[in-house]
């Protein structure tokens, strides 16, 4: 998938099967906060979409489960370092 999240951030929505830098950010970002224990490969894995639903239903973002979009990108980018 590949529609913007914000505009002008070149931010994308992802979802099983996106692959590059955006994922490897957000598998460290779900390893800092001990939801993802798996290889930080740029791709997202079932592995990747089962931590972002876990990350999703522990912090009542409502959007499609295991989909790294938004609403879910603001909240995990406003509580963890990234990079």
């Amino acid at each position: 998938m590949s529609s913007a999240a914000r505009p002008g951030s070149g931010a994308r929505v992802l979802s099983t099967g996106s692959h590059g830098g955006q994922v490897k950010d957000l598998q460290r970002r779900l390893t800092e906060l001990n939801l993802y224990t798996g290889p930080t490969d740029g791709r997202y894995s079932t592995d990747v979409a089962d931590a972002v639903h876990r990350y999703q239903v522990a912090r009542g973002i409502d959007e499609d489960a295991g989909v790294y979009g938004p609403e879910t990108r603001a909240a995990l980018e406003s509580e963890t370092r990234g990079g």
